[in-house]
């Protein structure tokens, strides 16, 4: 529907935006590669094995030096999402607000909220014993237990030497709800913009709309270290243009990025379905 299809006799100085969900899993990712992303690349992501420790023996000495082994991983940059926008002329000169950069903040959220729910998808490929509950047999938490899933969620990671700093738990609302009628859950006052809302078992909690489900009501509660996923992304292009067949001012871009898990043992998947 065009602009102009609601103008009003007075325009409002402040443009409605819509509702807009919390972004959350692109900030508790590894961004280490952001600068190596552009469409059809492939990030080649090394790693170190274990260094061996010996005991030492004065004659024997150390002996040779270990040879460093490693692994590779490829992280493939192959997602491309784009915006293309326009407003017309006349629109814009009965307006007396800048629908051009409102729209462009609408189409920026927008790239970002779908970066965010690839992420959130990719529980798939946690390993399978850092699991509680599955599709068949789902968690159906209450307010007395939501808090001890999560708890468990955290022995889970520390069982797979996961480091106890930069770990996260993103939970669905009505999980969030169950946790604030625990007096154990230590929230914060204020939700936070990124969806922070406080800390269970060393955990940071936050809470999304974004939380993966199957089948629509089997939600995948992913707990972590923030190492455990590579994610690099960019905006790729954008142009402002005329389009040749109206009087109105264009733009449009592309975002290209891609997300991989580099670390399966350091995510742990709580399935839970509401009740």
């Amino acid at each position: 529907m065009s602009v102009q299809n609601f103008i009003p006799q007075v325009w409002s100085a402040k443009l409605n935006e819509s509702l807009k969900k919390s972004l959350v899993y692109g900030n508790v990712v590894n961004s280490d590669y952001e600068g190596d992303a552009k469409v059809g690349n492939t990030v080649k992501i090394n790693s170190i094995g274990a260094i061996t420790i010996g005991d030492y023996d004065k004659t024997a000495g150390t002996g040779d030096p270990q040879q460093l082994t490693g692994e590779q991983t490829t992280l493939l940059i192959d997602q491309q999402k784009f915006f293309n926008f326009q407003v017309d002329d006349v629109d814009a000169t009965q307006s007396n607000v800048n629908l051009l950069q409102g729209a462009m903040t609408e189409a920026g959220y927008g790239l970002a909220e779908r970066a965010d729910a690839y992420i959130a998808s990719l529980y798939t490929e946690v390993a399978a014993e850092n699991t509680i509950g599955d599709d068949t047999t789902p968690i159906v938490p209450t307010k007395e237990d939501a808090y001890d899933h999560l708890v468990d969620l955290g022995v889970k990671l520390s069982e797979a030497n996961v480091p106890k700093s930069d770990r996260f738990v993103v939970v669905p609302e009505f999980f969030y709800g169950l946790l604030q009628k625990d007096n154990r859950f230590v929230k914060d006052p204020q939700v936070l913009a990124t969806g922070y809302i406080g800390n269970v078992n060393g955990m940071q909690v936050y809470t999304s709309n974004n939380v993966a489900n199957t089948g629509g009501t089997n939600y995948k509660v992913m707990a972590g270290h923030r190492s455990a996923i590579a994610f690099a992304g960019q905006i790729d292009s954008v142009e402002a243009y005329r389009p040749e067949k109206a009087f109105s001012d264009a733009m449009k871009g592309l975002q290209v990025y891609g997300a991989k898990v580099i670390k399966p043992s350091a995510l742990a998947v709580l399935t839970v379905n509401k009740a």
